[in-house]
């Protein structure tokens, strides 16, 4: 059977009887080598990541309470903040705590001193 080559069988054909094939074969395989050699990594890069925690007790409060009253509500003005990436809340009965992430790279005395900032400023505000 004789079908007829299209372009991407024509470029084969070429490549599977050309001499150059076997040359830009081992030329990308010594750039991939040389590549690998020379890019500099580490084993456990020092990445830091700044991040508090924000603990809270209400006695005699259930876990609902203090999810509907303190980590919930607490969670988005902490989210609020300039450079925060996530924030995390659990509570337990009588307790709640929510975690703040902040971006990669945010200075992390800045971060906490806005964070301790903000807390004080709702604390003020309540009753």
């Amino acid at each position: 059977m004789n079908l007829p080559i299209n372009a991407t069988g024509r470029l084969t054909g070429l490549f599977i009887t050309s001499k150059l094939t076997p040359l830009i074969t081992l030329a990308t395989v010594l750039l991939g080598v040389f590549a690998l050699v020379l890019t500099p990594r580490e084993e456990n890069p020092q990445i830091i990541v700044p991040a508090a925690e924000v603990s809270v007790t209400m006695p005699g409060a259930s876990a609902e309470e203090m999810e509907q009253l303190i980590v919930t509500p607490l969670e988005g003005i902490l989210s609020e903040l300039s450079g925060v990436d996530h924030t995390y809340g659990i509570a337990v009965n009588s307790f709640g705590k929510v975690m703040v992430q902040f971006k990669v790279g945010e200075n992390k005395e800045d971060a906490l001193i806005a964070l301790y900032d903000r807390i004080e400023l709702e604390r003020h505000r309540l009753p």
